[in-house]
């Protein structure tokens, strides 16, 4: 079981920036996958990043070139940079974790607001 805690949403700006944070409960050294989702009002969630362990980053192309994501094994965390944000990327934004078996975890979620 892992439990994930996420952090650093809030409102901003258009092109602005926030970092979003998601700890984990236990060493990422046993977690396959660190990704990023998020959900619109009305809409399906949807992927935004993943990191696999040793890979490259997965971006949706709607943030491709505007969010970064990285994760620290010795703080066991994700992390997800986002600038340049627009409204359309208002959403609840959700931490996941595949682990080496294949199970997947989620958080609890934070919201995230863009506007003027």
């Amino acid at each position: 079981q892992v439990q994930l805690v996420e952090s650093g949403g809030g409102l901003v700006q258009p092109g602005g920036s926030l970092r979003l944070s998601c700890a984990a409960s236990r060493s990422t050294f046993s977690i396959y996958i660190m990704g990023w989702y998020r959900q619109a009002p009305g809409k399906q969630r949807e992927l935004v990043a993943t990191l696999a362990s040793g890979g490259r980053p997965n971006y949706a192309d709607s943030v491709k070139g505007r969010f970064t994501i990285s994760r620290d094994n010795a703080k066991n965390t994700v992390y997800l940079q986002m600038n340049s944000l627009k409204p359309e990327d208002t959403a609840v934004y959700y931490c996941t974790v595949v682990s080496w078996g294949g199970d997947d975890y989620w958080g609890q979620g934070t919201q995230v607001t863009v506007s003027s």
